[in-house]
């Protein structure tokens, strides 16, 4: 729903057979050299979506061989995907080696030294300053999606990624997801690989990248601010993005097949670049308890020593919590000296001295551009339905900052130079307060029970807009409440609240820019980061449409997003409860075309076909009985399109619990 708020090494060696590294630019053909122009003079970018993804944690082993293509070229995909074929056994490999002597392409380079590598062919390469200056410097650990990459550990100059061309990868360990770290030359590429397990078992899927200067902003894990060219520095937007596909929980990996994409005889074909791949671990025992996704607007700062103090609703409680920290698409890396949570008192006051948190074992952790940090566990009691308060110390200066814009709740800042204030109890120095979260993401509970997460994945009527501030009365909050009157006291799972305000199914509202737009990356594109990686998903209530439908897009394209969506869902595991578009007539964006579009999503939805585990008709529900193209007077906030308090207690009151 639309808001109209707005707040803002090892030197790698060659392997036997690999591709050697081109030490001369490849010849590009007129077309090529057009579309790079046209990018440099901010052509329109290529559209789709990547999903995000993260790569091996810390004790994931990855080592490469060259091996037989795993297959043909596929056709261009914008999505990564996999097939389970457990019958077919696993082709014998060479002996695995680091992935790093399979390293075939140099793509980054010293400033003074444009030179001495060639990314895409005809010279120009990323630019070691501007990596460092995003805290994606050599052997760096950039955390997405609660899973590590680990960025080639080789100086600039050097070999540091591998031209997909069919090589196998052996890797060690079990997770939800594989992940790589990518970028394509010379447009988007995909292709068809194989992933191995110990058992033998094997399983195809299909990985694609986007083009490192024309490809979108919206899926990128990073943007950098210029390219090195033979000439010099020249301002332009290369990005790294990450994509993942599903794997087989509790199997362990063997290997994995790269496509084979890039032919050495046309060196201007499109290639796929790949520079790292892990594993996303599994967290049975963890649960979500409160989340917040990042949409596209930062926080424009400065903010310099100088400590944030939030407010956190839980849903679980349990006794031990970790809590999650986002920088995405901030263009530089951010310092938190000290975290500390509480249970809250009043106010801004704590209840007790609160506890310190730790990343990997210190007190002070730096989170990358674009990149994530989770907390390691501390014992702490978690009530239920209760608020928490989750404090930031600030070094600085943070000049841009991620953030969920619509917050719906006060939270606290000291002033610039006030220091580290996160152990405070009741003498917290407000220096003003503000209605949004930023940097925080989310906050995950050990219950006593391996109890799940249901995550509500939608738009503002998701996201509480016109809910009561400071009440907590959205409907996840409702439905949260629910489960913890029906359970008695027995294990029911935690909801986290993923909407975002304007948010679209299969079009993006991004701006990237400070105090501009609400409204995020699409649904398909933010899905990794939003739903597949939160902690132990068992089901999703899926409710998205109803601003594409405003925006004129197609009922039928939304319902293929709707379709996609869960069908990556169910490649994960994850039940989708889908949720039918509540009215919206007398809405001031209200037509009857756009009327006739919703019905016909609504209609799909109600009748999908097993593309949903279930349905819940929040359309009926909130509708007016006299006029069903409206809202119930009691259910409407006023603006004939967000749901109040009550109309958001009818919806989760709706929900079979039963379904989740």
């Amino acid at each position: 729903m639309k808001s109209s708020s707005r707040r803002p090494g090892t030197q790698p060696g060659a392997q036997p057979h690999a591709r050697p590294h081109r030490t001369t630019p490849r010849p590009r053909n007129r077309a090529a050299r057009a579309l790079l122009t046209a990018c440099l003079a901010g052509a329109t970018l290529l559209g789709g979506t990547l999903g995000l993804a993260g790569t091996a944690h810390a004790n994931t082993t990855n080592t490469v061989t060259t091996a037989n293509p795993a297959g043909p070229a596929a056709t261009p995909s914008t999505t990564a995907t996999a097939t389970a074929d457990p019958a077919t056994p696993a082709r014998t490999s060479p002996r695995p080696h680091p992935l790093s002597t399979a390293f075939d392409n140099t793509a980054i380079t010293d400033n003074a030294a444009p030179t001495a590598g060639d990314f895409d062919g005809v010279g120009n390469t990323l630019s070691a300053q501007d990596l460092a200056a995003a805290g994606w410097g050599p052997g760096a650990h950039i955390t997405l999606d609660d899973t590590r990459f680990t960025w080639p550990d080789v100086a600039p100059g050097q070999p540091d990624n591998v031209i997909s061309d069919g090589q196998t990868i052996a890797l060690t360990g079990s997770g939800t997801a594989l992940g790589f770290l990518v970028t394509g030359t010379h447009g988007a590429t995909s292709g068809t690989g194989t992933i191995t397990y110990t058992d033998g078992s094997r399983q195809s899927f299909t990985l694609g990248g986007q083009d490192w200067i024309s490809g979108p902003t919206d899926t990128m894990a990073v943007a950098l601010p210029h390219w090195n060219t033979p000439s010099g520095t020249v301002a332009a937007p290369p990005k790294l993005y990450a994509v993942s596909v599903p794997i087989t929980a509790g199997r362990h990996l063997a290997s994995v097949t790269l496509p084979q994409i890039s032919d050495p005889a046309a060196p201007e074909a499109p290639a796929l670049h790949v520079f790292a791949v892990g594993v996303r671990p599994s967290a049975p025992q963890w649960a979500g308890t409160w989340a917040a996704a990042a949409d596209d607007s930062l926080v424009n700062g400065p903010w310099t020593n100088r400590t944030l103090r939030m407010v956190e609703h839980t849903s679980i409680g349990g006794s031990q919590i970790r809590i999650r920290l986002d920088n995405a698409f901030a263009p530089s890396p951010v310092t938190v000296a000290h975290a500390t949570i509480a249970v809250r008192g009043q106010g801004s006051a704590a209840a007790a001295t609160p506890r310190t948190l730790t990343f990997g074992g210190a007190r002070q952790t730096t989170i990358p551009a674009g990149g994530q940090a989770v907390s390691d566990s501390v014992a702490f009691h978690v009530p239920a339905d209760s608020d928490l308060l989750v404090s930031l110390f600030l070094p600085g200066p943070v000049h841009l900052a991620s953030m969920h814009s619509l917050g719906m709740q006060d939270n606290y800042s000291s002033a610039d130079q006030a220091g580290d204030r996160t152990q405070d109890v009741a003498d917290f120095p407000v220096n003003n307060t503000f209605g949004f979260w930023t940097l925080l993401s989310g906050i995950d509970v050990r219950p006593a029970h391996r109890q799940g997460t249901v995550v509500a994945f939608g738009d503002s009527i998701t996201d509480g807009y016109n809910s009561t501030y400071n009440g907590n009365d959205r409907w996840p909050n409702d439905l949260a409440r629910r489960l913890l009157a029906q359970g008695g006291g027995k294990p029911v799972p935690g909801v986290i609240d993923e909407g975002i305000s304007g948010n679209r199914v299969v079009t993006d509202r991004f701006t990237g820019v400070a105090g501009t737009g609400t409204a995020g990356i699409s649904a398909l594109a933010r899905l990794d980061r939003d739903l597949l990686a939160q902690p132990n998903v068992r089901t999703v209530v899926l409710l998205e449409g109803i601003n594409d439908i405003d925006g004129n897009t197609p009922a039928d394209q939304v319902i293929a997003g709707l379709t996609q969506i869960a069908q990556r869902a169910h490649a994960a595991g994850i039940r989708v409860v889908a949720a039918t578009l509540t009215p919206f007539e007398h809405c001031s964006d209200y037509t009857p075309a756009r009327e006739t579009q919703r019905e016909a999503v609504n209609s799909f939805i109600r009748d999908n076909g097993g593309v949903f585990d279930s349905v819940v008709d929040f359309d009926k529900v909130t509708q007016d009985p006299a006029d069903p193209l409206e809202f119930l007077p009691a259910y409407d906030s006023g603006d004939h399109l967000h749901p109040g308090p009550a109309g958001y207690q009818a919806m989760a009151d709706a929900i079979d619990l039963a379904t989740l």
